[in-house]
């Protein structure tokens, strides 16, 4: 079981009152019902109240769907449909997510002290301590206890560089919501048009996101709430001991990339940030040898022969590179293994790699 790849993308899910890596978004909710009638609010307001509410006990279910067409570090491609990937925390930093799977089910819960990761199908746990992130950083399985932090961390992000405004009122899960409406500033280099953050009327806890793209009409990402609730969760939610009979192993950060395809390996590179709002880019490496491991059928078995098959070849300082374009973002890999992926054009991804 690829347990690290597993909790990244519970972690994701488990911000859809935010983002984790880029940005995690939902298409509003209700279409077609009438709007409810909200006291008015103007943008600073919203925006302050975002950045300054306490994440509450909450419970809820969550949907999420990836249009992007590109890998992106612990995003799955879709969760939700007929199976609901269900969401709690205790609004003092512990939680649940558990994500059903062909009649299985992972589990991750954050106790507050230590995150276990439960594959239900391979009768498997993966344990690491609360807070073991690098550098003494919450791990992306923690942060899911406290999904509304990444919301107020891409609003804080992004202000300085966008446009702000309340585009009126929806309703998700039920419930009422602001339209907080986030837009690049002319001088970003961007190929989104807006992000759009619905906050709860109540709580003011963003509930769902959704980005659009220029020249795109439907969301290339959507997450958010289907079921939310607020109040006090069962404590037994948030405890685990290891089933009878379980495989329990300790989560080990220097884990090997032997017998990882492409996908899985970008998924679980250690990105760093370049640039700011916008305009910011991920970059990486990939390991050693990362290029040349058998992926497929003979062939087609190693990850340099399916870039140079499916991706556009590009030549610069860096050397010999492959890009991949998508709806809303870029990606680019050199010959020697370096990474670099954003919501920007080509140009942009060149000028990170440089720094």
């Amino acid at each position: 079981m690829n347990t690290k790849k597993t909790a990244l993308s519970f972690a994701a899910v488990g911000t859809v009152a935010g983002v984790a890596g880029l940005v995690l978004l939902a298409s509003p909710a209700g279409a077609g019902e009438a709007p409810p009638a909200l006291p008015p609010i103007g943008a600073d307001e919203l925006v302050e109240s975002v950045l300054s509410t306490e994440v509450p006990a909450l419970g809820g279910s969550v949907a999420l769907e990836n249009n992007l067409g590109l890998p992106i570090p612990g995003l799955p491609t879709s969760i939700g449909g007929g199976d609901s990937v269900r969401v709690f925390t205790d609004g003092e930093g512990r939680g649940r997510i558990s994500m059903p799977e062909r009649g299985s089910e992972t589990t991750v819960i954050d106790d507050g002290k230590t995150v276990w990761v439960w594959n239900s199908a391979e009768r498997t746990v993966e344990k690491m301590a609360h807070g073991a992130g690098h550098d003494g950083e919450t791990p992306l399985e923690g942060k899911f206890a406290d999904p509304a932090s990444a919301a107020r961390d891409l609003v804080d992000a992004m202000q300085a560089d966008s446009t702000v405004d309340v585009d009126g009122t929806a309703r998700v899960a039920g419930r009422p919501v602001y339209q907080l409406v986030l837009a690049p500033k002319p001088t970003e280099r961007t190929l989104l048009r807006e992000i759009r953050v619905s906050v709860d009327e109540e709580t003011r806890v963003p509930l769902q996101l959704e980005v659009l793209a220029n020249g795109q009409s439907d969301p290339a990402l959507k997450v958010g709430f289907t079921e939310f609730t607020d109040g006090p969760q069962d404590p037994e939610l948030f405890k685990f001991t290891p089933p009878a009979g379980a495989t329990v192993k300790e989560h080990d950060p220097r884990e090997e990339f032997e017998g990882k395809g492409p996908e899985e390996l970008f998924s679980e590179l250690d990105l760093q940030t370049v640039g700011r709002g916008w305009d910011t880019v991920l970059t990486g490496s990939l390991p050693d040898g990362a290029l040349d491991m058998g992926t497929g059928e003979p062939g087609e078995r190693d990850a340099m022969a399916m870039l140079t098959r499916f991706a556009k070849e590009v030549h610069g300082d860096f050397g010999t590179g492959w890009v991949v374009s998508a709806k809303v973002g870029t990606a680019l890999i050199t010959e020697d293994g370096q990474v670099a992926v954003g919501a920007v054009p080509q140009q942009v991804l060149i000028e990170a790699l440089a720094e």
